[in-house]
């Protein structure tokens, strides 16, 4: 008896050589192959599904218990079986009050006081009421993390910039001394706030920089530096020690991974930047989602059926990679936010028994904002010998009303973009093109040749009316299920992260041989290497 993954790799085979163009020969095809959540409108239409592959990876995803899986999920089981966890980052952004119990406790009063919490403090720095040593008011917030407790923030701090109305929030995450010297050229100690984000307070580049931070407010302000600083951890011993009080320490559970942090403490500098009610109104986007996921049939759901075209061109076509094309300037860090969201959570290469994986998992994920990628980038994208299904995000209205012009070029941009990659240009047209131009013979025949498009190419459109802290928090929660789905059909863990331990712990142990130590028990690149950069 064949499998649906047989029933789905036969069906492609039989229809791969059709264009996605044919498909709309169908009146309805774009309204049947688009769905609505909230903000966030979905375009698939211009990919090789069809009615028949669209049920057949409902039916996959059925059979993958995701159904089951997803309550578990909300339920607060313990679904990250590696690390004996929950995965309760959806509680974070709930406004309910309803008991919801992880380990015999009710974990629900916990998160309201926190955000209570970071509320007020973030409410007495944006007001003056909490300064500096001084008494000065704080210009300037120095978040230092890294991961998920860097990319989160930095993403959506900037995606918010409309809406900044409190001090000016830097993020310091890369250990290479250039990236504080950079932060720190130009900041005055006084008016400076530091956010040490660190759940354990034992990561290594993020222990490094906040003692390199620490040591400049010291230089700059004397002793007593306490005022300056903040953290968000759960390491209550090692934030007094660093002489961060108590009432300045948020915490959150490990059942928060660090990549699904920035809805709670994390997102502090967030809150900063922007204040609490527009920070609610993101929590209040991501909770939209979260219900939309659980409650609406397949064919409308919004990061069911964003999995399932993931599915089907990494698994079903072969595609290896998939570009996030934002086109819009304020989300430039999203690509490399789903960056790590994606391939941390779904590189993995053996399923949660333990097995390796019958299927090819998570894939490559990058990309750029546009217009900027078109001239960089989109060369491949069009003519390469890869194919590389294109994710396109764009809104309806900027926030510049005064610059509308430049919103209507913008979005005739994108519209262009996929639609160059699905109809591409014949060769035949390419060839009156160059005749047109002067060319004949065989040069007129060569000319056409670079000058033709495949096309053929699949795309999907996010579509949404403006960039709002609700329609950002839509779209974080959209790509999380997005990702959380994908993982249920491979079969694996989503929410663990082994595969960075390993190059941490090397690191550690190479890191004395760079500073006079013995170098012992390296392959000789490593120690030619070691040679050559000491």
């Amino acid at each position: 008896m064949s499998t649906i993954w047989d029933q789905l790799n036969a069906h492609h085979r039989a229809i791969a050589p059709r264009s996605i163009a044919g498909l709309f020969d169908q009146p309805d095809r774009a309204t049947r192959f688009s769905a609505q959540a909230g903000d966030l409108f979905l375009d698939y239409s211009k990919t090789n599904l069809d009615e028949k592959a669209l049920g057949l990876l409902i039916d996959l995803a059925q059979d993958a218990g995701l159904e089951q899986r997803r309550a578990a999920m909300f339920r607060g089981d313990k679904i990250n079986a590696t690390e004996n966890r929950a995965v309760l980052h959806t509680a974070l952004r709930s406004p309910e009050t309803a008991p919801l119990v992880v380990d015999g406790a009710d974990v629900r009063p916990e998160i309201a006081k926190t955000l209570t919490r970071m509320e007020r403090f973030a409410a007495a720095v944006r007001s003056g009421k909490i300064t500096g040593q001084s008494g000065a008011r704080f210009t300037d917030v120095i978040n230092i993390g890294i991961g998920g407790s860097d990319l989160g923030p930095v993403m959506a701090t900037q995606a918010l910039a409309p809406y900044h109305d409190g001090p000016r929030c830097h993020f310091l995450s890369n250990v290479d001394g250039a990236h504080a010297a950079d932060i720190l050229r130009g900041l005055n100690p006084e008016t400076t706030l530091v956010i040490v984000a660190s759940k354990t307070f034992t990561t290594i580049e993020t222990m490094t920089n906040a003692q390199t931070v620490l040591d400049w407010l010291r230089a700059g302000i004397g002793a007593e530096i306490g005022a300056h600083l903040a953290a968000v951890s759960t390491a209550l011993d090692r934030t007094t020690k660093m002489g961060i009080h108590p009432e300045r320490v948020f915490g959150f559970a490990d059942w928060v991974g660090g990549r699904y942090s920035l809805w709670g403490p994390v997102g502090l500098p967030i809150m900063l930047a922007v204040g609490g009610k527009c920070f609610r109104a993101l929590l209040a986007g991501g909770h939209a989602i979260d219900q939309h996921f659980q409650t609406t049939e397949p064919r409308q759901n919004l990061p069911l059926l964003l999995a399932l075209v993931g599915v089907w061109h990494r698994n079903i076509c072969g595609y290896g990679t998939r570009a996030i094309l934002p086109y819009d300037q304020r989300l430039g860090q999203l690509p490399a936010y789903l960056q790590q969201l994606d391939m941390e959570s779904n590189g993995k290469g053996v399923g949660e028994d333990g097995a390796a994986l019958a299927q090819k998992s998570g894939p490559v994920v990058w990309g750029a904002p546009g217009t900027n990628g078109q001239h960089a980038f989109y060369q491949l994208l069009h003519q390469g010998s890869d194919v590389i299904p294109a994710e396109f995000l764009i809104a309806a209205q900027g926030h510049e009303a005064a610059l509308a012009h430049h919103h209507d070029l913008l979005k005739a941009n994108c519209l262009a973009q996929s639609e160059a990659l699905m109809l591409g240009r014949p060769f035949e047209v390419a060839l009156e093109l160059a005749g047109q131009l002067g060319f004949a013979g065989d040069a007129q025949r060569q000319q056409a040749a670079h000058r033709s498009f495949p096309g053929n190419r699949p795309s999907i459109t996010l579509a949404y009316p403006k960039l709002t802290a609700f329609t950002l928090g839509q779209i974080i929660a959209l790509y999380e299920h997005r990702v959380f789905v994908e993982g249920v059909i491979w079969g694996l863990n989503s929410f663990d992260q082994w595969g960075v331990e390993l190059g941490k712990e090397l690191a550690t142990n190479l890191l004395p041989m760079f500073q006079g130590g013995a170098i012992e028990n390296k392959d000789p690149s490593t120690v030619q290497l070691i040679k050559k950069l000491s």
